[in-house]
């Protein structure tokens, strides 16, 4: 009986010896698999495998994917059923903190976006300029105007030129301790000395009663054409030449017609933007230069455009000499 007992033994024991050999075996090929599959280059052969087997095996991970999908919803769903409401309340503060977090950083981000486009302004045209920030507008329907948050105490006067970082927005027309009021370029009052960038043609931006910019006293011998960049001419030393102000938009021109009819839409408006460059003080670089003038005056429409600014912004009996333009939101 004991020897019975004893062969028993023996037995179960090198049955689970045999049955630990595969377990042994599988462990030595894995880790001389995984040793190949460190050392080899991308190009190996166990890459391969393992690259085939993944690309044949994707669509069936893919259904299993979509199959498991609607389950866990399912089971997602019974979670929120049966999670306490001191829970739901928890979850529900966290989803309004993060949602006002992602709010708070977006608003960040569109405000880094608007100052790195003021930066690139001034270091463009080496503008000599303060920043200052849009807090108020015209309440009627009669002016166009804004209110900005720097005024004479900032080293602001009245004729400073303000510009967003897309182009000119208007001219400063009134001057407090702490705030300025800027008439829009778009106010019927406001005239701004410009040319067509490419073809040098001079005019008058001027703002309509409706909103719109007409470029004035271009003569119909000047080529000017939809699409064309309008920029400030330096004329008057108000504005630096060369600033951005809007494109043409159309050209129109009738039988007996000396000067075109254009209107510009602006390059950018007040609506779009919260800081603004005030520009304090031009180089001479900056200015129109006296051939700039003497083309300006040596043309009809510049003869007529200094008649328009002499009309609109000096006293009848102003005796300054007519070889000087000045734009006309300076006369205030």
């Amino acid at each position: 009986m004991a020897r019975s007992s004893g062969f028993s033994t023996n037995l179960n024991t090198k049955r689970q010896s045999n049955g630990m050999r595969p377990l042994i075996v599988f462990s030595l090929i894995s880790v001389l698999l995984l040793t190949f599959y460190i050392r080899e280059g991308e190009a190996g052969p166990i890459h391969a495998v393992r690259s085939g087997v993944t690309t044949i095996t994707s669509p069936v991970r893919f259904v299993g994917s979509a199959v498991a999908a609607p389950f866990n919803a399912i089971g997602n769903v019974f979670s929120n059923l049966t999670a306490s409401q001191d829970t739901l309340d928890e979850l529900k503060k966290q989803n309004e903190e993060l949602t006002s977090k992602v709010a708070e950083l977006s608003e960040a981000q569109k405000t880094a976006e608007r100052l790195e486009g003021l930066v690139g302004l001034q270091s463009t045209y080496n503008l000599k300029s303060t920043a200052a920030r849009i807090v108020g507008a015209s309440g009627d329907a009669w002016t166009s105007t804004v209110t900005i948050d720097k005024g004479s105490a900032d080293g602001l006067t009245i004729n400073m030129p303000v510009t967003s970082s897309a182009g000119v927005i208007g001219q400063i027309i009134e001057v407090s301790a702490k705030t300025s009021t800027v008439r829009l370029i778009g106010d019927e009052n406001s005239g701004v000395s410009a040319m067509v960038q490419d073809t040098r043609a001079q005019g008058m931006l001027q703002g309509q009663a409706d909103g719109t910019l007409r470029l004035e006293y271009v003569s119909v011998d000047s080529d000017v054409k939809v699409g064309d960049i309008i920029v400030t001419s330096g004329i008057g030393g108000v504005f630096p030449k060369g600033l951005p102000l809007g494109t043409v938009s159309s050209v129109e021109k009738s039988a007996n017609d000396v000067y075109y009819t254009i209107v510009v839409r602006a390059q950018t408006t007040a609506e779009n933007n919260e800081e603004v460059l005030v520009i304090t003080s031009l180089t001479d670089e900056q200015s129109a230069s006296d051939e700039d003038v003497n083309t300006a005056n040596g043309t009809p429409q510049g003869t007529s455009r200094d008649a328009a600014t002499k009309t609109k912004d000096e006293s009848p009996d102003d005796s300054s000499d007519t070889s000087e333009t000045t734009d006309s939101g300076s006369s205030e």
